[in-house]
């Protein structure tokens, strides 16, 4: 009994520490993203003095693309916190192709 519940606890932190790292990059997204709009808004608002048309293109492509990164951001959240474990074996199963691949495609001189 000992053993299944150690296995949960390593599961459990793992799960945590992976969803922390998620929150981080969503969070970094979403700043760049926000980033993003104001440089948009700021070219916006210089070359709506020369062609309203350009500018109101710009603008609408800065707006879609952050809410397109809001969207992602709080997919990916709603992901990790209701399948914390299926997040773990998805970072596991990233890190072991990686791994697979850069071994794999490494030459035998190495």
């Amino acid at each position: 009994m000992n053993r299944h519940r150690d296995i949960e606890q390593r599961f459990d932190g793992a799960s945590e520490r992976v969803r922390d790292r998620v929150r981080q990059y969503a969070n970094g997204t979403a700043d760049t993203a926000n980033d993003l709009i104001e440089r948009g808004r700021r070219i916006t608002g210089r070359l709506g003095r020369r062609t309203s048309g350009y500018g109101r293109q710009l603008s609408h492509a800065a707006e879609d693309l952050a809410d397109e990164a809001s969207y992602q951001y709080r997919r990916v959240r709603r992901h990790a916190s209701r399948h914390p474990v299926a997040t773990v074996a998805v970072v596991a199963g990233t890190v072991g192709a990686f791994l697979l691949l850069r071994k794999l495609l490494r030459s035998d001189e190495d």
